[in-house]
């Protein structure tokens, strides 16, 4: 069974194309225009072994980088719910606790259908490299409404603004994983859900 997804989003103001591939080696090629974005993006390929391709233009030298993030995980959470589909089969929920040198982020994640974020990132008025914290915190809200998961992530630690940002994608990556894996000891078809559904 193949779990692969795309979206291709056209508006005025950016011009995407994402490829997911949930079973994939952790293999990103990611293209924003955001130096962070793409290392922040390429996190969440490499430690949640999926295969991401991105390639994104955006009006960011005319009116910055709000539309370019929030199309980028618009696009991006509409991928993975692609390549979820119906989700039979799977953990649905994880949950990771990732160091980075002085920083410490927690995520819990539910493949409910139910598109909810709870974030205390510690972000807000930071830069991160290029990139505005609070788009990183926007950039996680987006993805959460789009590919209908329901994240908890909270930094737990830290002082450098880089090291909290990226160990919250680290620790959604592994998360991710653990959720979207095959549980061996579920039945192939039966969706993890009583109601029978985890498509929202």
């Amino acid at each position: 069974m193949s779990r692969t997804g795309s979206y291709k989003r056209t508006t005025r103001e950016t011009d995407l194309s994402i490829n997911v591939n949930l079973d994939g080696s952790g293999a990103a090629q990611v293209n924003t225009g955001n130096g962070m974005l793409d290392h922040l993006i390429e996190q969440l390929a490499r430690h949640g072994l999926m295969d991401v391709e991105i390639e994104a233009k955006g009006d960011w030298l005319r009116t910055g980088w709000h539309h370019t993030v929030e199309d980028t995980a618009i696009a991006l959470g509409r991928a993975f719910r692609d390549a979820l589909g119906e989700g039979a089969g799977i953990v649905r929920m994880g949950h990771a606790i990732v160091p980075l040198d002085d920083a410490l982020a927690r995520v819990a994640v539910d493949l409910s259908g139910r598109g909810y974020a709870a974030l205390d990132l510690g972000l807000s008025g930071a830069s991160v490299s290029d990139l505005p914290g609070d788009l990183v915190r926007h950039f996680l809200h987006s993805f959460a409404i789009e590919a209908r998961v329901n994240l908890h992530a909270t930094v737990l630690e830290g002082i450098n603004p880089h090291h909290r940002a990226e160990a919250t994608f680290k620790a959604l990556a592994r998360a991710l994983r653990d959720a979207v894996a095959l549980d061996p000891r579920a039945p192939a078809a039966q969706v993890p859900s009583t109601k029978g559904t985890i498509a929202g």
